[in-house]
């Protein structure tokens, strides 16, 4: 649950309190109705597909041995389609081609909400200033992770494996 101590509306402390049968922080002013949703935060990725190989990609930052997708958030008013290719031209420097729908993932670790996708780009991508690398992998030799985008390229995976 996220933590801080005071209501954003009108200053007042909040505290954990039952609201819909869950527990939530809420404002203790009878005067406000704040409550602390905790939604989950929508975010795009892409399993990026170049010929016939699966693009990953290890941020600045990183271990060098951790490479992922490409990801990014949804922004306010924007279709997932059209965010995840613009994260894809952001990150890779390339236009991308949705191939397909892979499905929502829930990462509850980070509550956030995964639409994610495959995309196909059609020219070596370039690296963007969040990326430290890419790594191109053939399907066959790609292991997915065991959290957040992991289980989507698992599931994706299994259905386009030769």
């Amino acid at each position: 649950m996220t933590t801080f101590h005071f209501c954003p509306q009108c200053g007042s402390p909040v505290t954990e309190q039952e609201r819909d049968g869950k527990t939530r922080l809420a404002c203790v002013s009878s005067t406000c109705d704040y409550v602390h949703w905790d939604n989950p935060t929508p975010v795009v990725a892409a399993i990026i597909t170049h010929g016939p190989h699966v693009i990953l990609a290890r941020g600045r930052g990183w271990p060098a041995d951790r490479f992922a997708l490409i990801a990014g958030f949804l922004e306010r008013s924007e279709h997932p389609d059209d965010a995840v290719l613009r994260e894809v031209k952001e990150e890779l420097g390339v236009d991308g081609r949705i191939v397909e729908f892979v499905g929502y993932y829930s990462f509850t670790r980070r509550n956030q909400l995964l639409f994610v996708f495959q995309v196909e780009i059609d020219r070596e991508p370039e690296l963007g200033e969040e990326l430290e690398e890419i790594k191109r992998l053939l399907p066959a030799d790609v292991v997915p992770w065991p959290m957040g985008t992991g289980p989507a390229l698992r599931d994706w995976l299994a259905r386009h494996r030769d």
